[in-house]
């Protein structure tokens, strides 16, 4: 049976999850001579960036399946991945879940003191590993009875693989893990049902996407978002192929390689895109951008979608014409999928950190936290969301599961605001938010988009605001949260004071006094805090695991030097 109408008859099985969508896809007759998944790195003697069929990927997960079976892992042992390439993540993900294991994925940067540390947390029964990530673990004990080889799961025999788990729809079925930015990542579990939701209740009930058709993935495969392009990609019957690392140069290289139609992102790799000079690259294969996590930078949006092409009907018919789409949504690890969604082309402006409308699966609200109510129109509240693909929790960790619980809403820690039109726009995450006193805020990441507008010779910028006087020169911040227990500019703690660092373009001159700019950006509550403007190389932003800049340790950075100078 070839794949007609093989998307209908997953949308109608109430069994198919995020841990059996392979072995279903054969199930229901799909063509085991059509698409599975390419990766960037060697599999089983196949060389880098061939094309897996389906039938070649169910062999390949169903060797390493009978591996893991026969080292005696079953249902709901945890077991940890923490691997350099794309194969080995993915792979070893599809073929526990398999046996009904929950495989926790660990980001491939993750310094080995804290991966020992994340693995002890998880108390997991083994751990898989490649000659890096042993080097990184050197004198430090992560506490598993079994740690294997990366090279050693591919050699299981496919014909020894057990029957496949029967999952339920509550059973866990991966541990991803957050960013990690201001401390130990947290442990995300998702179960059987919520890392698929969006999938079985979006996507499967509409038509493949224009510029689904052909995949690059240059999401972290450790990432929930890596495991869902994967299922994805599947269902759609889309050729993919997963990179094993997400930056700008490399993934321009394979774009040019291997020609896809559509780009999955993370907003840090269009920041490194964006440096480039697309319209020498050959970039006229791609027609969508896909980007979730973090929302896009408007500079770096516009960049992007005057590239590619785009198929559109004209007067003339059917045409193929300059200029690329990019959806832009704002996820997390917790939230399993982007509540909004907001398409942005060539001639499109709504921007302003913009992140569109919810999708139809989510119930948004923006709360005030001391009342619980929902602010009104205009005003910034606290991001709640209740929708079926929210992950259960964090593993091992009940009281990181409840906290962040609100009248039946998670708090994801980011700050929105909602216009008249019903469109999103996100100005902060709330530990990054500053209490100016008066009412006033100043919000980073909305500074950060400004000053980007502002300064088109700029690449990327931070926002560090700092509190001096009483508590001593350089003394922290103290970000708060509207409706919540920040500290304010008047009290005991000081006055604040704000430093803006830039990254240039290349070529950009650094001696330019852009002060001016900077501060006609800024809202006028902000603009009287600015202390200084201050040019760095990029190689002194501080980027966490998946890119992101890692505010909290620029602000103990910076905090430092001013300490120094005073």
């Amino acid at each position: 049976m070839r794949d007609t109408g093989i998307r209908a008859r997953l949308a109608a099985d109430p069994g198919l999850g995020t841990g059996n969508v392979l072995t279903s896809l054969l199930a229901h007759g799909a063509d085991p001579d059509g698409p599975g998944a390419a990766f960037d790195v060697p599999v089983d003697g196949f060389p880098a960036e061939h094309g897996l069929t389906l039938g070649e990927l169910r062999e390949r997960v169903a060797a390493r399946a009978a591996w893991w079976h026969g080292h005696g892992v079953g249902p709901r042992d945890p077991v940890a991945l923490y691997v350099s390439g794309s194969a080995d993540c993915l792979l070893n993900f599809l073929a526990l879940t398999w046996l009904g294991a929950v495989p926790a994925l660990l980001n491939r940067h993750l310094p080995g003191d804290v991966a020992a540390e994340y693995v002890r947390r998880l108390r997991a029964v083994a751990l898989l590993t490649d000659a890096e990530h042993r080097e990184r673990l050197a004198g430090e004990d992560p506490e598993v009875v079994l740690h294997a080889d990366a090279g050693g799961p591919g050699t299981g025999d496919p014909a020894a693989a057990p029957v496949p788990y029967r999952h339920h729809a509550d059973d866990p079925v991966v541990i991803t893990h957050s960013s990690g930015t201001t401390r130990m990542p947290a442990a995300v579990v998702h179960s059987h049902a919520s890392l698929f939701a969006a999938v079985k209740l979006f996507r499967l009930a509409a038509p493949r996407a224009r510029g689904t058709e052909r995949i690059l993935s240059a999401l972290p495969a450790a990432h929930a978002a890596g495991v869902s392009t994967l299922n994805l990609a599947l269902c759609h019957r889309s050729e993919v192929l997963f990179l094993s690392a997400q930056d700008g140069d490399g993934v321009l290289a394979a774009i040019e390689r291997w020609e896809p139609t559509g780009v999955f992102g993370f907003a840090a790799t269009w920041a490194q895109l964006a440096r480039h000079d697309l319209s020498a690259r050959r970039l006229d294969s791609v027609s969508l951008w896909f980007n979730t996590g973090d929302c896009a930078h408007e500079p770096h949006v516009r960049r992007l979608v005057a590239a590619g092409s785009r198929v559109t009907v004209t007067r003339e018919g059917v045409r193929r014409v300059p200029g690329s789409h990019f959806v832009d949504g704002l996820g997390s690890t917790e939230m399993g999928h982007s509540a909004f969604h907001l398409t942005h082309g060539p001639d499109t402006g709504r921007y302003g950190r913009c992140v569109g409308v919810p999708h139809g699966f989510a119930e948004v609200a923006l709360l005030d936290l001391a009342t619980g109510r929902e602010v009104p129109v205009g005003e910034v509240g606290h991001f709640g969301l209740k929708a079926p693909t929210l992950a259960p929790g964090y593993w091992n960790d009940s009281a990181a599961t409840y906290r962040n619980r609100l009248d039946g809403y998670y708090l994801t820690g980011d700050l929105l605001y909602r216009d008249a039109e019903g469109y999103y726009f996100h100005v902060d995450r709330a530990v990054d938010a500053v209490d100016l006193g008066g009412g006033e805020w100043l919000y980073t990441a909305l500074s950060e988009e400004r000053i980007l507008v502002a300064c088109p010779d700029v690449l990327d910028c931070t926002v560090v605001s700092l509190r001096t006087g009483a508590a001593g020169s350089g003394a922290s911040a103290g970000s708060g949260v509207p409706g919540g227990s920040g500290v304010s500019a008047g009290s005991v703690d000081g006055p604040v004071v704000t430093d803006v660092l830039l990254a240039l373009r290349p070529g950009a001159d650094p001696a330019v006094d852009r002060a001016a700019a900077v501060r006609a950006a800024l809202t006028p509550a902000a603009a009287a805090t600015l202390r200084a403007v201050l040019v760095i190389g990029e190689e002194e932003l501080i980027l966490g695991p998946t890119g992101k800049v890692r505010k909290f340790l620029m602000r103990e950075r910076h905090r430092a030097a001013a300490a120094v100078t005073a």
